[in-house]
């Protein structure tokens, strides 16, 4: 396997709950010669959660041969991003930045349409100026982009030869975007570019507005949760140390650039799912989550599950399942993700005790 010796990675969204896991793995487990982070830290969730994020991250930094560079600031700022690629010329970037979740799009446009669509913008531009006046440039520009994108899909598994033209969310059609984005700039530009649809990620110091983390609030302040389309949902949950192995293995492999017959590049563009392609139903799930909570003590032994469930409609925006075909993954890394939904959980569960149990 080839390594980063010597080279630069900028990664967006580094305070985020994949960004900061993938900036922990690398300055524990590789060679790169700097990262440099950039993230907004905004207040879509608890903010908290992203300061304990970084704080592991200097901590880390400070046992690490790497350079650690955390920047505080928006990808939709296109000074600060043009500064960024002057100062530290990535070698690699790894765009994670965006604004999440399928619920809020419906209700918060405007945050998707700038982080989404202007910031990821910003990052292609500066890839492309990479190669102004005959610089080496960007290597490989790897980004995040979304399961949702499939949206009411009836083949499953979904695939990424399969035809994603009917968005059901403002999310799913900002992530489709990026990706003709890309296409178009790796085209035009002969930048190599991998995208990533991830599969409902979790684990420790996830996103509070997920599933897993939601349901462990409302259960632990004894509110009900509510289960979508009366809990016939199945999910492709997929364990954020599985992702992150995934994104290190495509990050080091960037697509090969070549001439079409006409003289001109082809696209040194790809494509992957990354999920763990056995999708659980969620009433599953949820039994699951609550054995777990209880082994870890987040929740006692006598606590009535069934008093705090709630079974409610499919919810505007959702999909009824999720499932990846991760053969090309396979075929390209030889890699597939392989974490249990129980051993990901027990995770989640002992981290939150210990989180917010020193909390409290």
């Amino acid at each position: 396997m080839s390594t980063f010796t010597q080279k630069t990675i900028l990664i967006t969204g580094a305070a985020g709950f994949i960004g900061a896991n993938l900036v922990k793995k690398l300055l524990k487990d590789y060679d790169a010669k700097s990262i440099v982070g950039i993230d907004n830290v905004n207040d879509y969730y608890d903010v908290s959660l992203k300061e304990y994020r970084l704080q592991e991250l200097d901590i880390l930094a400070q046992t690490s041969d790497i350079e650690w560079v955390f920047l505080r600031g928006n990808i939709a700022d296109k000074k600060m991003i043009e500064d960024v690629f002057e100062t530290y010329h990535p070698d690699i970037v790894v765009n994670l930045a965006a604004q999440a979740g399928v619920r809020y799009s419906i209700t918060h446009p405007d945050v998707y349409i700038e982080s989404n669509l202007i910031g990821f913008y910003n990052i292609l531009e500066a890839c492309r100026h990479s190669y102004d006046n005959g610089a080496k440039g960007v290597e490989h520009l790897v980004y995040a982009s979304s399961s949702s994108v499939y949206g009411s899909n009836k083949k499953v598994p979904y695939s990424t030869d399969d035809p994603v033209d009917h968005p059901v969310s403002l999310y799913a059609a900002t992530k489709k975007s990026n990706e003709l984005l890309a296409h178009a700039y790796s085209k035009l530009y002969d930048i190599p570019s991998t995208g990533l649809r991830f599969f409902t990620v979790y684990g420790p110091a996830g996103r509070p507005d997920m599933a897993y983390f939601g349901f462990t609030n409302k259960l632990v302040k004894g509110e009900k949760i509510k289960i979508f389309n009366f809990g016939n949902c199945k999910r492709d949950f997929t364990y954020v140390d599985d992702i992150v192995e995934g994104v290190i293995r495509v990050m080091q492999r960037a697509p090969e650039r070549k001439k079409g017959e006409d003289g001109l590049p082809v696209p040194p563009y790809a494509l992957y799912n990354i999920g763990n392609s056995h999708p659980e139903n969620l009433l599953d799930f949820v039994d699951i989550l609550q054995q777990e909570l209880i082994r870890a003590g987040v929740l006692p032994v006598t606590y009535d599950f069934e008093a705090h469930k709630e079974l409610v409609p499919m919810q505007a925006g959702d999909v009824p399942v999720t499932y990846a075909d991760t053969s090309a993954l396979e075929r390209d890394f030889g890699y597939k993700p392989s974490t249990s939904l129980r051993d990901g959980l027990r995770k989640f569960a002992e981290w939150y005790k210990q989180f917010y149990g020193s909390q409290k």
